[in-house]
């Protein structure tokens, strides 16, 4: 392996990088009781929740109908009409990479919830500064992100204060502050032990900071927790490679071809492969998961 190529790697794939969370944040809507009282037996089938469904229903098939549609709504209602209507607005323009609408909307959705709810301000707050991050501000996510996790502890939710934590890293590494980074990590693996992507981030942070063995240790647990995870296998060829183990490497690269094979991870693991060599056998491994490599 090159000099050269060893410190390229150090830089490396960027998994730290900030953008909107597919996850159970985007979808979750505020508690019942928010939207409003619970119904009678007998009476019609709650508005709310039917504008709320049908919104995000039509953002699946057309974005930018949805956006219109929760802008017409923001402007006629009040109240925790509006708090939706600002949620799926915030929604639509994440799916069309507006960031600040979508950041405006679900910082407003968050100041209009009472604070009595507060995992749904949580939630809204974390959206915001996952936005942030997706413009580029990371200063501005890093408050945001904070602010989700005071309001998450509040709400004794741990997996939306660890899902907060791993932005509120991302904001610090792009500040240059790798220190209070990991500090976050640590608290979003210990919040959460069974998601895989606090592990792979702190993986990653570990690897810049040149901490080879916690890095490998860090994942190792990822893969354990999402085998057919292609950034994970990536990453894992990475801090293999820097340890001085070229075969393992390789393997871990050749996995994530095996798993995504158009994916953008499978052509940087064609990248790295290319640029380490021939060693033996370099084509894709058939194996379905990726092959992480043992201390």
């Amino acid at each position: 392996m090159s000099i050269l190529f060893a410190l390229a790697l150090q830089v490396g794939p960027n998994p730290m990088g900030g953008a909107m969370q597919g996850d159970e944040l985007v979808r979750d809507r505020p508690p019942r009781e928010h939207v409003q009282p619970k119904p009678d037996a007998e009476a019609d089938p709650d508005p709310v929740s039917a504008w709320l469904a049908g919104c995000l229903g039509t953002l699946e098939e057309d974005p930018a109908r949805a956006h219109a549609m929760a802008q017409i709504r923001r402007a006629e209602t009040t109240g925790a009409d509006r708090v939706l209507a600002n949620h799926c607005l915030g929604t639509a323009a994440a799916a069309l990479e507006l960031w600040d609408d979508a950041r405006t909307a679900f910082n407003a959705a968050r100041e209009e919830t009472p604070d009595g709810e507060p995992r749904a301000r949580a939630r809204f707050a974390a959206l915001a500064g996952a936005a942030a991050l997706g413009s580029g501000d990371a200063e501005g996510a890093l408050g945001l992100l904070t602010l989700a996790e005071s309001d998450a502890r509040a709400a004794k939710a741990p997996l939306l204060e660890a899902i907060a934590a791993n932005d509120r890293a991302r904001a610090l590494v792009a500040l240059g502050r790798a220190d209070e980074a990991l500090a976050a990590l640590e608290n979003s693996t210990s919040l959460a032990p069974d998601r895989a992507e606090g592990w792979l981030l702190k993986a990653t942070l570990l690897r810049r900071l040149e901490k080879l063995p916690e890095a490998q240790a860090a994942i190792e647990r990822a893969a354990t927790l999402a085998t057919t995870n292609p950034e994970i296998a990536l990453e894992a060829g990475v801090i293999a490679v820097l340890a001085g183990r070229d075969e393992p490497a390789r393997k871990s690269w050749q996995s994530v071809i095996a798993l995504a094979p158009d994916s953008p991870a499978a052509a940087t693991a064609k990248d790295y492969l290319a640029q380490l060599g021939d060693a033996g056998e370099t084509a894709p491994a058939v194996a379905a998961a990726p092959e992480v490599p043992q201390s």
